[in-house]
């Protein structure tokens, strides 16, 4: 049987982000969609897991360990489990980003603050 899940029910996140954990849902899948504006993104942090991050719209410089991997919309871009990674958009538009989780819950070590 399906589910249909609005937008409306979705958290909301500061800057614009939505956050979809699938377990509650029956699915083993979980995403953050990402609206982030110029010059703006996420912290340092790390997962268990593989994240794949799908360029929508826009320009992004993610940091995965050592590496700065720029990306532009229709990119794919996948970080290996427990290696520190963030991005920032560094375009003049929005960026819009999908940051899928294989995981029924988001697992997310934070590694930095803002100041």
């Amino acid at each position: 049987m399906h589910k249909l899940l609005k937008e409306i029910d979705f958290e909301l996140r500061p800057g614009g982000t939505v956050k979809f954990e699938g377990g509650p849902h029956g699915s083993l899948a979980s995403f953050f969609h990402v609206k982030n504006k110029p010059g703006t993104g996420s912290l340092l942090h790390v997962h268990p897991y593989p994240e794949t991050w799908i360029v929508r719209a826009g320009q992004v410089r993610f940091t995965v360990g050592e590496e700065n991997i720029e990306a532009n919309a229709g990119d794919i871009v996948i970080g290996p489990a427990n290696i520190p990674h963030k991005f920032l958009n560094i375009g003049n538009d929005l960026l819009e980003l999908i940051c899928i989780h294989p995981s029924p819950i988001i697992i997310q070590e934070g590694l930095e603050t803002r100041s």
